[in-house]
């Protein structure tokens, strides 16, 4: 148990120890900047109780020497927190067939625990995600597709008859974005079914404020697959804080680093504006 007189992990409270199968908040990491190894240790040292995951987003990883790599994932492990890849499977279409399995064997080499796959990316049939989700798994990583709630209007299903079996041509890719809530569920539920251990939901793609977020369409998420299999993405404070006071703590956050201790205090019984209002006044007086 952590030593925080603030904070405890019950079952009966917000939500247990680490490992966690709910409440999880996975933490962005080097993205926008390059993070040094005293920032990430300091984070680790002084909210790492609170951080579940970090996650090298925009692929950024792959602009690092395999041996900083290492080292921050080693970091990581010390304070049981799982590291995920970023959107970068998308970069080894151009490579040919063999190129995804190769990337997942180099991050199992590089210590990586979970791979995302983002689907909106990728830009790949249903079946070749599925088969991607496989691949990760027999691998022995952790799969984490990524949705969002647009689709490519080329991906959406026609309801043209056709007798069973015949070939059916495909339509030709386009630019052009439509919202489809009910394909994204069917997708997600696929990909749980395919051995997937988390599904990844784009919620800035829902809404670009809490003001404007799209409550029906998160209530219908969350209601078909479930608040422990599902992730929401999210890069405004104002929507995390959103989907706590809507769903309670036991919702998974991806939140920016800047926000851990924030998110914490929101998914602790008392709700404030800062961590002085939570930890009380003398709780930073050294």
């Amino acid at each position: 148990m952590a030593g925080y007189r603030w904070k405890t992990f019950f079952e009966e409270e917000d939500r247990p120890e680490k490992p966690r199968r709910y409440g999880v908040t996975e933490m962005r990491g080097p993205h926008f900047s390059l993070f040094s190894q005293n920032l990430l240790q300091d984070i680790f040292e002084s909210s790492g109780q609170f951080v579940d995951g970090l996650k090298f987003a925009g692929g950024s990883h792959s602009l690092m020497s395999r041996s900083y790599i290492k080292e921050v994932i080693n970091m990581a492990r010390k304070h049981n927190v799982y590291v995920s890849t970023g959107d970068w499977a998308d970069h080894l279409r151009r490579k040919g067939p063999s190129a995804f399995k190769e990337y997942i064997n180099e991050c199992k080499q590089l210590g990586f625990d979970t791979i995302e796959i983002d689907s909106g990316s990728l830009g790949v049939p249903e079946e070749t995600l599925l088969r991607y989700v496989r691949l990760v798994k027999s691998g022995g990583l952790r799969a984490k597709p990524l949705f969002s709630v647009k689709f490519s209007k080329s991906d959406i299903p026609t309801n043209t008859d056709r007798a069973f079996g015949s070939y059916l041509i495909p339509a030709p890719r386009t630019s052009e974005l439509v919202e489809d809530v009910n394909l994204l569920i069917r997708r997600a539920e696929r990909c749980l079914e395919a051995g997937a251990d988390m599904i990844m939901i784009d919620a800035d793609d829902v809404c670009r404020q809490a003001d404007s977020l799209r409550a029906d369409i998160i209530a219908k998420i969350i209601g078909r697959l479930g608040l422990e299999k599902t992730m929401f993405e999210t890069s405004d404070f104002k929507t995390a804080e959103w989907f706590i006071k809507l769903y309670g703590p036991r919702v998974n956050l991806f939140v920016d680093h800047s926000q851990v201790m924030d998110l914490e205090c929101l998914r602790g019984r008392n709700l404030g504006k800062d961590h002085t209002s939570v930890l009380g006044s003398s709780y930073f007086l050294f």
